[in-house]
């Protein structure tokens, strides 16, 4: 029995796998989407630590405020007469220190905010991410998203980081644990500040180390993002076809073009002073007007059937036809319809003109 012979087949040839590069259209399209690469943990982790970073520049001040504030109620508001206008002048008031007390940190934390997500996906502003979408609530669909690779990934990067957390905090509270006992010999100034020089450290650390997952977490994002963004070599072509027109409606209006200028050239032959032929390969008509022209023009030329057409129709109308090869050739090759003829031929064809005319008893 014959041995059959196995050959690879490359699938992709056949459109199906999406294994090239997303063309910049569809990288824009997506991008109208909403659809960028964009880690949460990344921002999250900068707004910590730019809060911890407020806290550490701006702690006096937030510090006066909030006793001030704290004495002021004991002070002068146990005993406030309690109206309608009192009591709206006091949260107003209050509201307005409670503002001036968290300034530092909102505005710190914003502009943290606002320059991390910037240097992640730019200046992007888009409805789609706020449109409801009725086919978010396919049942099936979501049932195949919370059992799906990304969702399993995302699962155990929040457990990793539950559990890195927690073991900061434990390892956090379990050296201070000697330190904790003192707490009953010192007064309320400096458990304040041990308290507050512990959360400092601990948020530091936590901060730090969510800030380099999230790096890590960014660089996933980006593959994920990039990966969703393939497409199959058929997607590229039907793109192109969508942006460039479908390639047989182009080549039909190419060639009605081409039918159009051919019939307007040929609309041209009655008006030339002679055609100088191969004499069957090619035919150029040129046209002189010593008023309007300061050389010989090329009205028309063809080659082969063109040529003939061209040869029959100055016969039709009279046009004197001249046999020259060299100059056939070279006026074919070296000028496009409504050009000139080239200074170094003015000669010959000078020569040929003057011919033409001599024949016809013209003068130009």
């Amino acid at each position: 029995m014959p041995r059959l012979k196995r050959y690879k087949l490359d699938l992709q040839h056949f459109g199906g796998d999406k294994t090239e590069k997303p063309t910049s259209k569809k990288r824009g399209d997506a991008r109208k989407q909403g659809q960028v690469a964009k880690s949460a943990e990344l921002s999250g982790s900068v707004v910590l630590l730019s809060a911890l970073l407020s806290l550490t520049m701006f702690g006096d001040y937030m510090k006066e405020r909030f006793i001030t504030l704290y004495t002021d109620i004991f002070q002068n508001r146990m005993l406030m007469e309690v109206t309608t206008d009192n009591v709206i002048n006091m949260f107003n008031e209050y509201g307005l220190q409670i503002l001036m007390l968290l300034a530092p940190l909102l505005i710190i934390t914003f502009v943290a905010a606002v320059v991390v997500n910037y240097a992640e996906v730019g200046f992007l502003f888009t409805k789609s991410g706020i449109t409801p979408k009725f086919s978010k609530l396919n049942p099936i669909k979501g049932f195949k998203n919370i059992f799906s690779i990304r969702s399993f990934v995302e699962f155990l990067k929040s457990v990793f980081k539950l559990l890195l957390v927690g073991y900061l905090v434990y390892s956090a509270l379990w050296g201070q644990k000697d330190s904790f006992a003192s707490l009953t010999h010192v007064d309320a100034e400096g458990a304040y500040r041990f308290a507050a020089k512990m959360t400092m450290n601990l948020g530091v650390k936590i901060g730090v180390v969510l800030f380099i997952m999230a790096i890590f977490d960014y660089i996933y994002q980006k593959y994920e993002h990039e990966k969703s963004l393939k497409m199959s070599k058929q997607e590229i072509k039907d793109e192109y076809k969508n942006m460039e027109g479908d390639p047989q409606i182009k080549g039909k209006i190419k060639a009605a073009q081409r039918k159009m200028a051919m019939q307007r050239m040929m609309q041209e032959i009655p008006n030339a002073d002679v055609i100088i032929t191969n004499p069957t390969h090619f035919a150029v008509a040129l046209k002189y007007d010593g008023s309007t022209m300061e050389a010989p023009q090329v009205i028309a030329k063809g080659q082969d059937y063109v040529a003939l057409r061209i040869r029959e129709l100055a016969k039709e109308h009279g046009v004197m036809t001249m046999e020259n090869k060299p100059l056939a050739r070279a006026l074919f090759q070296r000028t496009e319809i409504g050009d000139v003829v080239p200074a170094d031929l003015f000669q010959a064809v000078a020569e040929v003109l003057a011919y033409v005319y001599k024949l016809k008893g013209k003068r130009r």
